[in-house]
């Protein structure tokens, strides 16, 4: 069975395409993907302007082309944030399920996280142990942690990538002092969070499973021990740390020349650093470890758990 899963974010609208089959690993086939960045299009009312709806629908419609040729059989479409909190999120979401072909689900934060953490969970395997899991995405970031298939404690604050950018890091470049505004902000924040998950025992792996995460890990992680290439990568603090002020002081076209920054991420990625080193800081987490898997294949999984194969 092919299925597609697309995924209406903050920052991007993504389609994935998979093969699926009972007791089976998904197989990853296309992958389509158009940059947003949608909090640029909100306005002060919290609506999503005019030109950010037609800016969607466009997006989705090009999806939905992707998917027919693929000969889909199944159009799985989510939408997070940005859609979640718009003031016409009623109309946007109308206007989606007429491009997409198909019904949409829009994604509170806890459920964002409950889908991450079980692909997590499915990519790393049951002897892992026990998981902390970290996800940024444009509008939110997200928190799991447990030991079993899905958390034990999941939790959503809006300190998004793109979000961030734009309420505190508005000039190119940023500086040190929206930077460290930045910084009290996230710390503040993620301070009551970090009390909810004291309450769990210590995490055998943490981990980080958004683009952006995977991007600052190309940036200024390295290959785990006896692994190469991108997949099992380890991301520390102390080295995260020590790229945020190169980040804050070079413009975001500069940005793209530096190892793993892709062109749709320049403008955020300063935001997205100084947030996860301020939730890493926050839960007493040293270095993390890199999904591949994410929100898109924790859909997957578990459509095709309720499919009853």
């Amino acid at each position: 069975m092919r299925l597609g899963v697309l995924d209406i974010g903050s920052n991007t609208v993504h389609l994935l395409v998979a093969e699926a089959q009972p007791g089976g690993r998904p197989l990853a086939r296309t992958s389509e993907k158009s940059t947003l960045r949608l909090m640029r299009y909100l306005e002060d009312d919290g609506r999503i302007s005019d030109a950010g709806v037609r800016a969607i629908v466009d997006a989705v419609a090009r999806a939905r082309e992707v998917a027919e040729k693929e000969g889909v059989d199944e159009l799985l479409a989510t939408a997070t944030s940005a859609v979640r909190e718009a003031a016409n999120g009623a109309d946007v979401i109308l206007q989606i399920e007429a491009a997409a072909g198909a019904p949409l689900q829009v994604l509170g934060g806890e459920q964002e996280a409950r889908f991450t953490f079980l692909a997590v969970r499915r990519w790393f395997g049951w002897a892992a142990g026990r998981i902390l899991l970290f996800d940024i995405g444009g509008g939110s970031l997200e928190i799991a942690g447990g030991s079993e298939e899905l958390p034990e404690i999941a939790d959503s604050v809006q300190l998004g990538a793109g979000r961030m950018t734009i309420a505190f890091l508005p000039d190119d470049p940023p500086g040190d002092e929206q930077v460290d505004r930045l910084r009290a902000h996230a710390a503040s924040t993620l301070a009551p969070v970090a009390e909810r998950f004291a309450a769990l025992a210590s995490p055998d792996h943490v981990v980080g499973s958004s683009k952006t995460i995977r991007s600052l890990a190309r940036l200024a992680g390295h290959p785990m021990a006896g692994w190469s290439g991108t997949e099992r990568m380890v991301l520390r603090r102390e080295a995260l740390g020590s790229w945020i002020p190169v980040l804050s002081r070079i413009p975001a076209k500069a940005r793209r020349e530096l190892p793993g920054i892709t062109a749709d991420r320049t403008f955020q990625i300063t935001a997205g650093a100084v947030v996860l080193h301020e939730a890493m800081a926050a839960l007493d987490v040293e270095e993390i470890e890199v999904s591949p898997w994410a929100l898109r294949e924790g859909v997957l999984l578990r459509y095709i758990e309720d499919l009853g194969w």
